[in-house]
């Protein structure tokens, strides 16, 4: 049984994700397009929680979650096209858009690709491998997939009301690179990080 992060650890993770709800919450410039952008830590936290004895999740994967929840928090707080950390870089780079959406994307395949293979790898009869990366990249261009049908219906719904959740800043191409750099950042997560999650997988059962 994979052990995952000790008690004192693991509270703190999860503390570190209440606070930032809390604050981005309360400062949050758009109440509701700062719900629909974390909505999934909303979801997602108690369902760690709920599971940590049943499926305790690997450190890797624990402190990559808390990541993740931060981008979210953060780019729900201003709606992604006015994060100052995105005015900054933009103003540095000169680009014609705040790009912290596109850094978000890549989080998005970054992250949930470790989840991916954490459960590939534990759940099912598959060995670390080819399959598994590739059904690992597969799974989450589909989640980003989704992710944009998200966007469209939200669009559909709610009109103009919609334009800070879906954060295209006039970019036709906005959902292709939205997906596109989600296929880099799953892809980009399984070489850097494969070798230490099989290591910790693998410790974690020997302990």
């Amino acid at each position: 049984m994979v052990r995952g992060v000790g008690r004192t650890e693991g509270i703190l993770l999860a503390g570190s994700v209440v606070a930032m709800l809390v604050v981005t919450g309360v400062q949050a410039r758009s109440p509701g397009t700062w719900l629909m952008e974390v909505v999934w830590v909303l979801i997602g936290l108690p369902l760690v929680v709920a599971l940590r004895k049943r499926f305790p999740l690997t450190r890797l994967l624990c402190w990559l979650l808390v990541l993740h929840a931060i981008v979210l928090c953060y780019g729900g707080q201003y709606t992604y096209a006015e994060t100052p950390a995105g005015e900054w870089v933009q103003s540095w780079l000169g680009t014609q858009r705040n790009n912290y959406d596109r850094f978000a994307h890549v989080v998005q395949g970054f992250v949930p690709a470790i989840a991916v293979r954490e459960v590939l790898l534990r759940r099912t009869p598959l060995c670390p491998g080819a399959w598994v990366a590739f059904l690992t990249v597969c799974v989450c261009v589909t989640i980003a997939a989704g992710f944009e049908f998200v966007e469209w219906f939200s669009a559909m719904v709610a009109g103009a009301g919609a334009d800070d959740f879906l954060g295209t800043q006039g970019d036709v191409w906005d959902t292709q690179w939205d997906m596109f750099l989600c296929l880099c950042g799953a892809v980009l997560s399984l070489l850097i990080w494969r070798r230490v999650h099989d290591r910790q997988l693998r410790d974690d059962r020997a302990g």
